[in-house]
C-alpha cells in the first residue's frame, strides 16, 4: 500500500533553460558564479592587483536576437563583485548562406585562440582555478618595457605589481600568457567541412592583452583549426600574432624606431572522451619580442611554455572527481645578461570534485597547490568551494 501512494509532482525551482521570447527569436541567458577560498599571499590566482579569481562573485547576462535568418545580434554584460558591468561581447553574426558552415563575425567577438578559451567558464571547466596559461601573470606589460635584463630579473615573480623604467612607471599587472578575462575585437570566420573548422580573425591587441580600441599600429592575425576524428576525440591547433606594446612607450624618443614588439602564440590541444572518463592537454607557447635598449641587453625573443593534464571521473549520475596537473616555464637570457630565466616557474596541482543538485546548478569544492621558483611568496595550498548557476 505504501509503494502505491503518489508522490507529488512539481517543476524545477529555478530555470533550467534559456528565455526565449518573440518567437525564439530573442534569447536571454544567465550564470551566476559565486567562489570562495583563503587570501592567496602569493597572488598565484590574480587577474590584477585588487581580485583573485578564487575570491569573486561573477554575474553574467547573455542575450541573442535574431534580426533575419542572415543577421543575428548577440552580447554578454559582465560583473565582478559588483563593480562594473563591462560589455564583454557584443557582435553581429553574418552567415550569408543558410545552408552552409560559413559565418562571419564582427564587434567583440569570442577569442580565435586556443581550447579554454572557447569553453564556458562555469560547467564546462570541471575545476574552479583557471589555468596557468590562461590566467598567470608574467611580469611583462605592454604600457611598460624593461630598460635592460636586470630590470626585468627583478620583477621575477611579481606579474601582480611589477614596474619597469621606460613608460608608465607606476607599478600594475602584468601580461598572462593568453588572457581569459577579456575579448577580442575586430572580424572573425568560422567554416568548416564535417568534423574540421577552421577560424580565422584580425583584431586589435593581442593573445595577452586585447584591445577594444587599438593602443598602436599593429593587429593581431590569428587562426585555429579544431579536427573531430571520431566521436569522443577533438584536436586543435592555434596561432596568433600581434603587436603588444603601447604606441606611447614606442614614441616616447627612447626606442630605436625599428624595434619590433610582438607577440606570438602556439597552441595545441587534445581532448578524449569515453564512458565515464573525460581527459584533455594543453599546451602553450608564447613568444614576447622586446626592444634593444640598454645594457645588459635582451636580445632574444622572451618565451613561456604552460603545459596542462586534466582528468575528470564521473562515479554517478551528477556526482564528479576531477584533477590538473601544470607547468609553466620560461625561456633564459642570452648573453651578455644573466643566463637565467626572465621569469620565475611554477608548478600548480589542482584536485577537487563537484555535485549537481540539478541539471543547471552544481556546487564544487578543490584544494589548489602551487609552487613557484622565485618572488616573495614561493609557495600557497588554497583549499576553494563555488556554487555555479546557469541558464
Amino acid at each position: 500500500m505504501c509503494c502505491t501512494l503518489p508522490t507529488p509532482a512539481a517543476p524545477q525551482a529555478l530555470p533550467a533553460g534559456p528565455v526565449a521570447l518573440a518567437d525564439g527569436r530573442f534569447v536571454l541567458g544567465a550564470d551566476l558564479a559565486a567562489t570562495a577560498a583563503p587570501e592567496d599571499p602569493g597572488f598565484f590566482n590574480y587577474s590584477d592587483y585588487e581580485h583573485s579569481t578564487l575570491r569573486q562573485l561573477r554575474l553574467g547576462l547573455t542575450a541573442s536576437f535574431e534580426a533575419t535568418s542572415h543577421l543575428t545580434f548577440l552580447g554578454e554584460l559582465r560583473s565582478e563583485n559588483f563593480s562594473e558591468v563591462e560589455a564583454f561581447a557584443l557582435f553581429a553574426r553574418i552567415r550569408p548562406w543558410r545552408t552552409r558552415r560559413f559565418d562571419i563575425q564582427v564587434g567583440r567577438i569570442p577569442p580565435t585562440f586556443g581550447s579554454f578559451t572557447r569553453r564556458a567558464y562555469g560547467h564546462q571547466n570541471p575545476l574552479i582555478g583557471y589555468p596557468l596559461a590562461y590566467q598567470y601573470l608574467t611580469s611583462l606589460r605592454p604600457d611598460a618595457v624593461p630598460a635592460n635584463a636586470e630590470e626585468l630579473l627583478r620583477m621575477r615573480g611579481r606579474g601582480w605589481l611589477s614596474s619597469f623604467g621606460i613608460g608608465d612607471q607606476t607599478p600594475a599587472r602584468g601580461l598572462p600568457l593568453v588572457t581569459v578575462f577579456s575579448w577580442d575585437t575586430g572580424v572573425q570566420i568560422n567554416t568548416g567541412w564535417r568534423g574540421l573548422d577552421v577560424t580565422a580573425s584580425i583584431t586589435n591587441g593581442s593573445a595577452s592583452n586585447p584591445r577594444v580600441g587599438d593602443d598602436n599600429d599593429g593587429k593581431q592575425v590569428a587562426a585555429r583549426l579544431s579536427a573531430q576524428p571520431r566521436a569522443g576525440l577533438a584536436i586543435g591547433a592555434s596561432f596568433a600574432r600581434g603587436a603588444f606594446v603601447d604606441r606611447r612607450v614606442l614614441h616616447a624618443g627612447i626606442i630605436p624606431a625599428d624595434s619590433s614588439t610582438v607577440q606570438q602564440a602556439l597552441g595545441l590541444d587534445v581532448e578524449v572522451a569515453r564512458d565515464r572518463w573525460l581527459a584533455r592537454t594543453d599546451v602553450v607557447l608564447s613568444e614576447w619580442t622586446l626592444p634593444v635598449v640598454g645594457s645588459p641587453a635582451i636580445t632574444k625573443p622572451l618565451q613561456a611554455l604552460a603545459m596542462s593534464l586534466e582528468g575528470r571521473y564521473t562515479f554517478l549520475p551528477g556526482v564528479y572527481a576531477a584533477a590538473r596537473a601544470e607547468h609553466l616555464t620560461f625561456s633564459r637570457l642570452a648573453p651578455p645578461a644573466r643566463p637565467v630565466p626572465w621569469e620565475a616557474a611554477v608548478t600548480r596541482i589542482e584536485i577537487g570534485g563537484g555535485y549537481y543538485i540539478q541539471r543547471n546548478v552544481v556546487a564544487r569544492v578543490s584544494l589548489q597547490m602551487n609552487r613557484r621558483d622565485g618572488g616573495r611568496v614561493r609557495s600557497a595550498n588554497l583549499p576553494a568551494v563555488q556554487l555555479l548557476y546557469w541558464f
